[in-house]
């Protein structure tokens, strides 16, 4: 199959879930354009702003994509083109859109909150407890990842073999250009707020930020190590994550959309120029090197296809800003098939490569194949190799920053509410309380495990990624099921993507507890690898036992009303 039938079959396919899936679920749940929604019913400043739906899709879209749909289908290509696109389109539409489209609206229709005080409010306090634990230990680990990785991207020097240091000088620029981001995207958050402006006239003004961030990144490159990047990338997360959102989050991410919207047109059209034969074979085995398709495939596949972090931002950050309830269709379920798509060009993307040709060019890393194929497709039209490549890895970078600052965010939100009930007295809490869901306390101890660590290393805690984030999807349509069924809405379109994906994150985890368990008693385990074993045996305990709360609610028959 060529590139571009792979393109046109996911742009019909993703295209027509929207028209028609994406508006069936909007009629069933029943939206109301005239209802007012919690962005303006509890508007404080910091977390709920009401915001355009195109700047509330750009947080959404910028924050929920990062690295993860180039990642996951390259790793996942060991197994064939066929599988992997079938999981994208069909996870993407049945799986992922469904679960981030009723994890927000189920957030806006409970004053803007998170799925764990769904939790608590439709199965219960000690389910809720269990949950922000999850989410808590969850977004510790991507932190402490996503910021080894972003760090590495930026840093400037690197050492051969023979231990000579040299200056990496698009690793300098995407460092530059993306601080640039962030000092303008206070200025443009402040133009967007104090200004009235009509969107055509505010995205005009995004794109010239956008490109003079660009050029003068090129043009002046930042050489910084690897360990004062971690000290500054993690400061930066503290200010993040406390900042109102329409200072630096909103405008931000608003200004990362444009960058990964023109990513993705471009893309799109290097593979219509270039039309790239595909040298992957349609599928190879179900056990490429001891790695199983089942359940291996589903977990190297999530931001493509089905993600848990997804819930979290559609109900800690994205549900806070929704002006109106018919904007939750397109900026839910229309990013994630973005995303979607994305993931699908990342697979046309690895399989242009013929066997052993990326790492003969140099190409090792997932990103770098990426920005690699795109780049020898628009050479078709006469565009710079280099340049194309440094700014689709510039891209690559800003969303990787992204997703860092808003899961810290969420991580900082489930820390907060962990101690807090629907009936606490946040007025007249004890001492204790009051020091727990401090913004500024919950902030800074998930920063401080994470940055810990961090220092351990991406590669070693990365493998727990795939399976915990899976498991948090589980969670999350175990919640928004339970809180369909409660408020008598059809839900039977979660059922299938719950239970599916309960057996792929219990099989991976419990495959991943065997595997460090076994090592442990004959050879023993590092540092990285019993932090690994750790985080797996409480991931494992806690989502399991929501998982049984949580079904227990949605099997229990109804209430019947005595005369």
């Amino acid at each position: 199959m060529s590139g571009i039938m792979m393109m046109v079959i996911a742009i019909v396919v993703l295209g027509g879930a929207y028209l028609l899936y994406g508006r069936y679920l909007q009629n069933k749940w029943g939206i109301d354009p005239k209802a007012k929604t919690p962005a303006y019913e509890m508007e404080d400043g910091v977390d709920y702003v009401p915001a355009d739906t195109n700047v509330v899709f750009g947080h959404q879209f910028a924050s929920i994509a990062g690295a993860g749909p180039i990642n996951g289908p390259i790793q996942a290509a060991i197994f064939g083109w066929l599988p992997v696109m079938l999981w994208i389109l069909i996870g993407g539409v049945f799986f992922g859109a469904v679960q981030d489209f009723a994890s927000m609206y189920a957030s806006v229709k409970n004053k803007g909150r998170t799925i764990g005080y769904i939790i608590e409010a439709y199965i219960g306090k000690l389910g809720k407890k269990l949950f922000l634990l999850f989410c808590w230990l969850f977004c510790i680990l991507v932190v402490a990842a996503f910021a080894d990785v972003v760090a590495g991207t930026f840093n400037g020097f690197a050492a051969n073999d023979a231990g000579e240091v040299t200056k990496v000088a698009a690793n300098g620029a995407v460092a530059t250009t993306s601080m640039l981001f962030i000092i303008e995207a206070v200025g443009l958050g402040f133009f967007l707020k104090y200004t009235r402006f009509n969107k055509w006239i505010n995205t005009a003004f995004a794109i010239v930020l956008l490109v003079a961030a660009i050029a003068l990144g090129l043009k002046f490159p930042m050489y910084i190590s690897l360990g004062t990047w971690h000290l500054i990338i993690f400061a930066y997360i503290l200010v993040a994550s406390v900042a109102p959102v329409w200072a630096l989050l909103q405008p931000r991410d608003y200004l990362n959309s444009y960058l990964l919207i023109f990513m993705i047109m471009g893309a799109v059209i290097g593979v219509f120029v270039a039309n790239p034969s595909c040298n992957l074979k349609a599928f190879t085995s179900f056990n490429v090197d001891g790695q199983y398709m089942f359940p291996i495939l589903f977990v190297t596949i999530a931001c493509g296809a089905v993600s848990g972090f997804h819930s979290l931002v559609s109900s800690g950050t994205a549900s806070k800003q929704i002006k109106n309830e018919k904007n939750m269709l397109p900026v839910s379920f229309g990013a994630m098939l973005m995303e979607s798509m994305l993931a699908i060009i990342a697979l046309i993307a690895v399989a242009s490569f013929a066997d052993g040709e990326a790492a003969a060019q140099g190409l090792t890393t997932q990103p770098q194949i990426f920005a690699g194929a795109i780049a020898n497709f628009l050479s078709v039209i006469g565009l710079s190799h280099s340049l194309v490549f440094t700014l689709i890895n510039l891209a690559v970078s800003a969303f990787a920053l992204t997703s860092l600052d808003s899961v810290a965010r969420v991580g900082r939100l489930s820390f907060q509410e962990f101690f807090l009930d629907s009936d606490t007295d946040e007025e007249n809490m004890n001492p204790f309380l009051k020091v727990m869901t401090n913004k500024y306390f919950a902030t800074i101890i998930t920063l401080v495990l994470a940055y810990l660590l961090t220092k351990v290393g991406y590669a070693e805690i990365w493998p727990l990624f795939g399976s915990a984030n899976q498991l948090l999807s589980v969670l999350a349509l175990v919640a928004c099921a339970v809180f369909l069924k409660k408020t008598k809405r059809q839900g039977w379109m979660l059922w299938v993507p719950m239970v599916f994906m309960m057996a792929v994150t219990f099989t991976a985890l419990g495959m991943t507890i065997v595997k460090l368990s076994k090592a442990f008693v004959t050879t023993g385990l590092d540092l990285g690898n019993s932090l690994q074993l750790i985080f797996a045996v409480l991931l494992l305990i806690l989502g399991v036992l929501v998982a049984i709360q949580g079904i227990k609610k949605l099997l229990e028959k109804p209430e019947v009303k005595k005369q």
